[in-house]
């Protein structure tokens, strides 16, 4: 396997990943365009794991706002699970967020997604359940 960072030439491979992930939520913010606006304004802090063949085996969507790292659309293969490729880009995440003096990281997980919960608490996430998020369109 191997991890680099996530470029706009991962853009196709990645979408039909998240698209074929149980419990991954896509919106219009995961178009092309917006994909690709996140990776510029947030450089060197996503990744995606390439698997032995050249397909893509994982990623991991990764930014922050001066202050808090967030992650988004960590998604591994399903043939490739249970081989520490999620582990392996939440950890390149996190040290690129620390590099950058970001001393800690938020995610969400859909509720009725079970596998996501499993893993997140699996691998020492909190669950915040005190923190209510509140969403506007703008």
């Amino acid at each position: 396997m191997i991890y680099r960072e996530m470029t706009k030439e991962d853009y196709d491979a990645a979408y039909g990943l998240w698209e074929n992930t149980e419990g991954m939520g896509l919106s219009a913010a995961d178009s092309r365009g917006e994909i690709v606006r996140f990776l510029e304004r947030n450089r060197g802090l996503s990744h995606v794991c390439i698997a032995t063949d050249g397909g893509l085996a994982g990623t991991a969507l990764c930014g922050h706002d001066g202050r808090r790292g967030f992650l988004y659309h960590v998604a591994v293969d399903g043939q490739h699970r249970g081989k520490g490729i999620g582990r392996g880009l939440v950890t390149r995440c996190l040290d690129r967020l620390r590099a950058e003096g970001i001393a800690k990281c938020h995610l969400m997980v859909i509720g009725s997604n079970a596998d996501g919960q499993q893993f997140w608490s699996g691998i020492g996430w909190e669950l915040r359940d005190s923190i209510l998020l509140y969403s506007h369109s703008t």
